[in-house]
């Protein structure tokens, strides 16, 4: 049978893209949680509490699978791609914490192009014209963001850079895994490694937060969670390429939240990085030799 032709008056097509913005918001309120607890907790506890929460909103649909759901093959690739993602996750929130939301979210969004150069080397892809140019104007766009020159372009935004790099690093990994593995499995054994690996340094920086701010990672926990929930059931929906665009209005949410409580305003270099790295990100989706998962955590 041929395959079926996608357009807007499809209803599949639509509910997928809703879907996918539903979880972009999903993940910029996240964010919004992340940036608000930062401000009374170190980024260990942050972290570990984002995991720990997510880990516990995910137990009800895991319940649903049975244990045996879980029995897996390949606890080595899980390993690598928890520790990517975590390392992502780190390096995002600290971004969060000492940027503008925006801003934060942008150069994690820059990891289209990473995982571009990581197939490259890693999988053996070849480079078309097409991607060389995404991945050239991607990085101008980055550089904007960067602002050399300014103030910024010491330490937080550096860290928002690398984890992108850990990100694409983990939806590589993914995308390996999602050959064998279910993306339930693949989910729950990242959010189990995370959370652990997070509690380690939760031995010298714990300190009892108060109930707001507990309130408040819990909210990110499950706001993630139903995010990722949300972009897989998007994907399951419709092919990468269509789908991937809509994630970036995460970006766009992200904008409007720093707008509304921090009064963030973009100046004409963001705007303009912006522009440059979601053009960069949509061509690069095009591929179909991209991942079909994103864990923007």
């Amino acid at each position: 049978m041929p395959d079926r032709e996608i357009n807007l008056n499809n209803p599949i097509p639509i509910r997928a893209a809703l879907s996918a913005i539903l979880a972009a918001l999903m993940f910029a309120s996240m964010g919004v949680a992340v940036r608000y607890s930062s401000e009374g907790l170190s980024n260990e506890m942050t972290v570990f509490l984002r995991n720990g929460f997510g880990l516990l909103f995910l137990l009800p649909w895991l319940y649903q699978r049975g244990l045996g759901y879980l029995s897996t093959h390949r606890p080595a690739a899980h390993i690598i791609r928890a520790l990517a993602g975590l390392a992502a996750m780190y390096c995002f929130f600290y971004a969060i914490a000492h940027l503008q939301l925006a801003e934060a979210v942008l150069l994690n969004f820059s990891s289209p192009l990473f995982i571009a150069i990581i197939a490259l080397i890693w999988l053996g892809e070849k480079a078309s014209e097409k991607l060389i140019f995404a991945i050239v104007i991607g990085f101008i766009g980055v550089c904007l963001i960067l602002k050399p020159g300014t103030e910024i372009l010491k330490g937080a935004a550096w860290v928002g850079l690398v984890s992108a790099v850990f990100a694409a690093l983990a939806m590589v990994t993914i995308r390996d895994l999602s050959s064998t593995e279910p993306t339930l499995r693949i989910v729950f054994y990242f959010s189990i490694t995370a959370t652990l690996v997070s509690a380690i340094p939760l031995f010298w920086t714990w300190h009892s937060p108060p109930w707001q701010t507990i309130l408040a990672m819990s909210f990110a926990g499950l706001s993630a969670t139903i995010g990722q929930l949300l972009l897989t059931y998007s994907y399951s929906l419709a092919p990468a390429a269509h789908i991937g665009p809509y994630s970036y209005s995460t970006v766009i949410f992200a904008a409007i939240y720093g707008w509304i409580f921090w009064a963030e305003t973009p100046d004409s270099y963001t705007l303009t990085g912006a522009i440059l790295i979601i053009a960069a990100g949509i061509i690069t989706l095009h591929r179909r030799s991209m991942p079909q998962l994103t864990e923007p955590d």
